[in-house]
This record gives C-alpha cells, sequence and structure tokens, in this order.
C-alpha cells in the first residue's frame, strides 16, 4: 500500500486546465520531488495535497484513507512555503509553536517541542528574537522548524529555498536532505530547479502543462528521459530528428537523421517505435558525445567541422556541424581542437535515447 497516492487528480481555474489527470504514488519515508516550469502545476498539486486546494475530480488517499475533503487542519501533514508565510508580530517562539497552539498542546509539551525543533534546524537560544530581526536563511530555518514541531506525518516544501542567495541555498539544501532522512519523515518538494531536486530527492516526477510526464530516479530521468519535454526541460541534450528504417521486429533501430542524412544505430523497444513514415526524435548528452581529429569507421561515426569552442573553466563545449546535423559535445579539455577543423563525431548506441511522443 502506497503512503500517499493521488488517483487522477484535476483542477482548473476558469477555462484554464491547471492539473490533468495526475496519478502518482509515494512511499513512506521517501523524499519524493515535484519538478517543472513555472506554471506547469506542481505547487497547484501541491496545495491539493496539503488541503489548499479541492480537485475537481480524482482523490487523494493518505495511509488507505480518502483525504479529498477532509480539511487541511486535520491532515496533520507540515508545510513550507516559498515566503516563509512567518508571522511578524510574534517572535521565534510563537512562530514555531503555533501549530502546536492549535493542536492544544500544554506549555511545557510546547516549550520542549520548539527547543527540540529550533536545535535541530541550528537556531538554539534564538526563541524571543523578532523574526524580523533574523536573515533569510534563518527564516527559513523557523519556517522549517514550525513546520517539523508538529510531528507531521507528511512534509510539504512549495520552493522553499528559491529566495536564498546560491551559497547559503546549497548549504541549507544539504542541511535539509540530512534533516529529514535523521527524523524518517516522508516529503514531497516543489522546485523549477533540476540541479536542487537531483541533490535532494530519491524519485522525481517531471510536470509539464498540468501532466506528469515522467517519474524515476534522478539519473534514470537524466539519462534515459522518455519524452522529448523531459529531454527538454533536463539539462542540455541533443535531440536529432530522424526516420526508422529498420523493421520493428528488430532489437537494434537503424535511423536516418533528417539533418545530414546520418545512419545511426541503437538499441530499441518494439513498443517504443514509431510507424515508418514518422519522424521521431533521438537524444545523447553532450558529456556523452565523443569528439576525435582523427577519421573513425566506428559505428554511429559522423564527420563534421567544428563550428565554435566555448571555455566554461573545469568544461568546454564544442559545437560541431556534422552536414546540416547540429551537436554539442562536452570535453575537460579542448587542447588539440580548433574552430574550422575537421574532425570525427562519435554518438555511441547506448547512449542514443528514442524519445516516446517525440515525434515531429
Amino acid at each position: 500500500m502506497s503512503f500517499l497516492s493521488l488517483n487522477g487528480i484535476s483542477r482548473s481555474f476558469g477555462t484554464t486546465r491547471a492539473v490533468a489527470d495526475v496519478w502518482l504514488d509515494v512511499h513512506q519515508g521517501e523524499f519524493f520531488g515535484l519538478l517543472g516550469p513555472s506554471g506547469c502545476g506542481k505547487t497547484t498539486t501541491l496545495r491539493m495535497i496539503a488541503g489548499l486546494e479541492k480537485p475537481d475530480s480524482g482523490s487523494i488517499e493518505f495511509q488507505g484513507s480518502d483525504i479529498t475533503n477532509l480539511p487541511p487542519e486535520r491532515r496533520g501533514f507540515g508545510m513550507v512555503f516559498q515566503n516563509y508565510a512567518l508571522f511578524p508580530h510574534l517572535n521565534v517562539f510563537d512562530n514555531v509553536a503555533f501549530g502546536l497552539r492549535a493542536r492544544h498542546k500544554t506549555k511545557a509539551e510546547m516549550a520542549e517541542r520548539v527547543a527540540s525543533a529550533l536545535e535541530l534546524v541550528q537556531l538554539p537560544g534564538y526563541g524571543k528574537r523578532p523574526v524580523d530581526e533574523l536573515s533569510g536563511g534563518q527564516q527559513q530555518r523557523v519556517a522549517i522548524a514550525r513546520a517539523i514541531a508538529i510531528e507531521p506525518a507528511l512534509l510539504l516544501f512549495d520552493e522553499p529555498l528559491s529566495n536564498l542567495d546560491v551559497s547559503l541555498r546549497e548549504e541549507t539544501r544539504s542541511e535539509l536532505r540530512e534533516l529529514v532522512t535523521r527524523l524518517g519523515l516522508t516529503a514531497v518538494y516543489v522546485t523549477h530547479d533540476q540541479e536542487e531536486a537531483f541533490a535532494l530527492c530519491d524519485r522525481i516526477s517531471v510536470m509539464v502543462g498540468g501532466k506528469l510526464m515522467q517519474t524515476g530516479r534522478p539519473r534514470e530521468l537524466y539519462e534515459q528521459p522518455a519524452e522529448i519535454s523531459v529531454a527538454s526541460f533536463l539539462g542540455r541534450n541533443n535531440l536529432i530528428k530522424a526516420m526508422r528504417l529498420s523493421s520493428s521486429k528488430t532489437a537494434e533501430g537503424e535511423f536516418k537523421t533528417l539533418e545530414g542524412g546520418h545512419t545511426l544505430h541503437l538499441p530499441v523497444k518494439h513498443e517504443d517505435l514509431a510507424p515508418l513514415n514518422k519522424p521521431v526524435f533521438l537524444a545523447i548528452r553532450p558529456e556523452h558525445v565523443q569528439l576525435s581529429t582523427n577519421d573513425h569507421e566506428a559505428e554511429n561515426s559522423l564527420r563534421g567541422n567544428i563550428r565554435e569552442i566555448v571555455f566554461a573553466g573545469a568544461t568546454s563545449t564544442v559545437h560541431v556541424d556534422a552536414g546540416g546535423l547540429l551537436l554539442e559535445a562536452l570535453v575537460l579539455r579542448a587542447d588539440g581542437f580548433e574552430v574550422d577543423q575537421p574532425c570525427s563525431v562519435i554518438l555511441p548506441k547506448d547512449r542514443l535515447t528514442l524519445l516516446k511522443n517525440g515525434r515531429g
């Protein structure tokens, strides 16, 4: 039985469909991410889990019980918002104790839980401080302390680190992951930042246009995107438009690129193949593209010319024109490569991915 299940939930605002038929299972003890561009429906999905929005259709189950119509205060979930949502007229202690008061805890228990929560977020002794005298990072820690003080069955995060500067964001996300793991909590984390999602989450669902496009572990999503929308959103990808030449009964597919007319081979599954007369997209990460200044007769080796070399410190990006097919290769050292130099571009077949729904 799943810890949290979303069963075909949808939500519209007027004529705008914000979330469309989302099915999702989150396991107990999991740090789960909802990742996608702004306006894709991830925050609306989180608010429906919290009870702040009600689905137009579908249901939400938690630990086997239907909570679709349960008010937020009866769900027992902790939530951390992007803007912290602290009460400026209350000090740190009263902000952290807010949910405990609503649950009618005794003064002694409140004091103990607030002190424990502040200790966990590395703010011991801050109870009497006004929140408006704290830095942004400290205010975010107070918001996290308030969420964990109620000992929630589920923690919900809505882009909680986006208002912090880069160095503080990296430090806080490391602490956050360690804290959630140490407390044995289950978390659902909304973000538009793929690096943040990869660093924090056990599994991630990528949302685009209100729909869940693919769910998997970070490395799986990065190296094996199933949809063109996922490949486009998750970092840099060489997207190659091609037509299938081979039979659908073979384990290895043969494709001809529409730009450059190159023949490429890669392992395929029958169920992933589009009809012969339909263009598809192949994807390969720049770091998996191999470059050589020597002639190569290897499989998936293309002849090209170097158009541009972009130095970026530890790595360089080499842009290559392979007879009209433009490709990027990420290299650790660009020594030996020059602009306008002929080269061989090798696309290892075990690194090429045939994208589902990637038809042109």
